[in-house]
């Protein structure tokens, strides 16, 4: 099998091949009068996807979602493109630039080296990324004025995720992997561990997490649905695991696979999306989904950005923003324990509140 077994590391990919062709790119706008029959706004917001594409049922579409919301009720059209690779981020940043883009927001930590170098060259473009600080040289800022990060402490929704996991399994023993190991991926491993141990401390329990130890973890080297997310997903089921945590866009669906060849009930926690509504195909198979409001959060600056507020402060997402949640059980509903939602509800309170500290990159 090729998947590893990797320590966490700081930022983005800044590995770019030669450039390539793009495709799928749409035509320039045309004017329109922003929905309001008044004069037309001279404004064309832009984005580009990471290798997961725009139908990845998880934060790629979420922010394609968020885009275009905001270009309707601007009365403009969006242009989109999707990347098949890495080596498709620089030139499909190039491309967007040369279409005149006024606002360009890249989807995904992926994507960090390649924006930067984007914001710097082009300083009268605005940018917005999602995933990542756009820090690469590790100083606490992002490296261009003109980018602004869209972040999500998704490890304090994912210790809800982990207690929820917890508390359900009948095997006492629950498992996540991951695409690759970056802080946007191993913050929802690291959150549902810790819930895991918070459970265990309050009810006395031994449920054991398999696959992130809080350090070290299993990761498929990438963020395709395919044998090797398997076959992965495959090798935490053969431990027993009765609860499982894919993360990374659509390895989630090689999970599924697993889960359904297993033979026996497994049950699977989501992330980014709620997949019992973006994928109605594992419905049956979610006991939650940790959520990120990357829609609401790209909806936002693209409006602020098309009326002519651009802000470049970080939005960090957490649960009193509600920029971070957890869905609702959907078929699991009545599966789970009585007093599951009640004790979820007060942890969510006491991690507001402060009682409860969650440990992430991302907190203060």
């Amino acid at each position: 099998m090729n998947f590893t077994t990797r320590k966490a590391a700081l930022g983005g990919l800044a590995i770019f091949g030669a450039a390539v062709l793009l495709a799928g790119c749409a035509s320039a706008p045309e004017e329109s009068d922003g929905g309001t029959g008044g004069e037309a706004i001279d404004f064309i917001p832009c984005m580009v996807s990471d290798a997961g594409g725009f139908d990845d049922k998880s934060f790629n579409q979420l922010g394609f979602e968020g885009i275009n919301k905001a270009a309707d009720e601007l009365g403009v059209e969006a242009i989109t493109v999707e990347s098949q690779s890495e080596t498709d981020y620089a030139p499909n940043l190039t491309s967007l630039v040369d279409q005149g883009c006024d606002l360009i927001v890249t989807v995904g930590f992926a994507l960090s080296a390649a924006t930067v170098e984007s914001a710097l060259a082009n300083p009268d473009i605005e940018y917005v990324i999602i995933d990542d600080a756009a820090d690469n040289d590790f100083d606490g800022t992002t490296d261009a004025e003109n980018i602004k990060p869209i972040l999500f402490d998704t490890a304090q929704a994912a210790f809800l995720g982990g207690y929820a996991a917890a508390d359900f399994t009948t095997t006492n023993t629950v498992g996540t992997f991951g695409g690759m190991n970056f802080p946007t991926v191993s913050i929802f491993m690291d959150g549902f561990k810790q819930g895991v141990d918070y459970y265990n401390e309050q009810k006395g329990k031994g449920v054991t997490v398999l696959g992130w130890d809080g350090t070290d973890g299993l990761f498929t080297g990438g963020f395709e649905a395919n044998d090797t997310a398997r076959q992965v997903a495959q090798s935490l089921i053969d431990q027993n695991v009765d609860v499982l945590l894919p993360v990374g866009g659509p390895i989630y669906q090689s999970a599924a696979a697993a889960i359904r060849e297993a033979g026996r009930e497994i049950a699977m926690i989501g992330v980014d999306a709620d997949f019992t509504e973006t994928d109605p195909s594992v419905a049956d198979l979610m006991l939650t989904s940790i959520l990120k409001g990357i829609d609401v959060g790209t909806y936002e600056a693209v409006l602020a950005a098309g009326q002519g507020d651009f802000d470049p402060t970080p939005f960090i997402g957490t649960l009193e923003n509600e920029g971070v949640g957890i869905a609702p059980f959907h078929d699991y509903e009545s599966k789970v324990s009585d007093t599951l939602q009640g004790e979820l509800d007060d942890l969510k309170a006491a991690i507001i509140a402060g009682d409860i500290e969650v440990k992430s990159y991302l907190a203060k």
